[in-house]
């Protein structure tokens, strides 16, 4: 039989090949809350993902993003983000993916991350490593975090309340520079695979990150909280790096978080034109 991250990888293809006649026939979408989109195309590729796991695994319980949950009666839960990066999508900006992640008994076994825009599928199980496009991986080797380049994102809804700006600032300003690509999948699997250094960001769902969880682990790299405390699927906030910066990012982040910033914001007031 194939193993899981076979099924997960041909049902993610399968997926996207949904999510690209959409994008060809145009995009339809609308709030599903304050600020948050879903379209056509997260709806249609999460009822295919959610029958082909059905269909596999009939036993297995399935945590979806647009709510085609379902309970088994094992210890196996799937995590399915069927769109991931929808805002991204429906504006016609290439950045967006699909993600499973396998949870047996409450610890992460495989997940994958397609992004069909590039053809590039990053699959993982415990204890085998981590891959793209069948080749392993591993996070960079940037010692510093003067050398390294980070990865954020911000939320769609309640973002009056969201501190990250703070976070974005005193990293832009020490860095190599700070990206937001808005797929948090795709920012996790970048630095599971070297090309970003470090990636955090506040209130992500299951779905967004486990995939990414446990690929940054099996190629090397570290994730905690932005505390420093053990990672998981329910913590409100997430670090992952090359393991190299890791204590590094935490130190400076307590320090953000204490009110004690190296670079203050400039005041909008103060810019002066030429």
């Amino acid at each position: 039989m194939p193993s899981f991250v076979e099924t997960a990888s041909a049902i993610a293809r399968e997926a996207d090949s949904i999510i690209r006649e959409y994008r060809r026939q145009g995009i339809g979408f609308e709030l599903k809350g304050e600020a948050d989109l879903v379209t056509l195309a997260d709806r249609a590729s999460e009822l295919h993902i959610t029958a082909r796991l059905r269909k596999e695994y009939p036993e297995h319980s399935i945590v979806a993003e647009e709510g085609n949950n379902s309970t088994g009666s094992s210890g196996y839960r799937w995590y399915v983000d069927p769109l991931d990066g929808t805002t991204n999508f429906a504006h016609g900006y290439p950045v967006y993916n699909t993600t499973l992640a396998l949870e047996k008994d409450g610890e992460l076994i495989a997940g994958v991350i397609y992004d069909g825009t590039r053809d590039e599928m990053f699959t993982t199980e415990r204890g085998s490593g981590a891959f793209l496009n069948g080749q392993s991986i591993r996070v960079s080797k940037a010692p510093l975090l003067e050398e390294a380049l980070f990865c954020t994102g911000f939320p769609s809804k309640r973002r009056h309340s969201n501190v990250n700006i703070h976070f974005y600032y005193q990293l832009a300003m020490i860095t190599h520079g700070v990206r937001r690509a808005g797929a948090a999948a795709i920012d996790l699997a970048y630095v599971a695979c070297g090309r970003l250094d470090g990636f955090w960001e506040f209130q992500l769902s299951p779905w967004d990150m486990a995939a990414g969880k446990l690929l940054i682990e099996e190629a090397g790299g570290q994730v905690t909280d932005m505390h420093a405390r053990p990672h998981t699927l329910t913590s409100y906030s997430l670090l992952a790096t090359n393991t190299r910066i890791h204590a590094k990012t935490i130190e400076l982040f307590e320090k953000i978080f204490a009110g004690d910033v190296q670079y203050p914001i400039p005041e909008v007031n103060t810019y002066q034109k030429d």
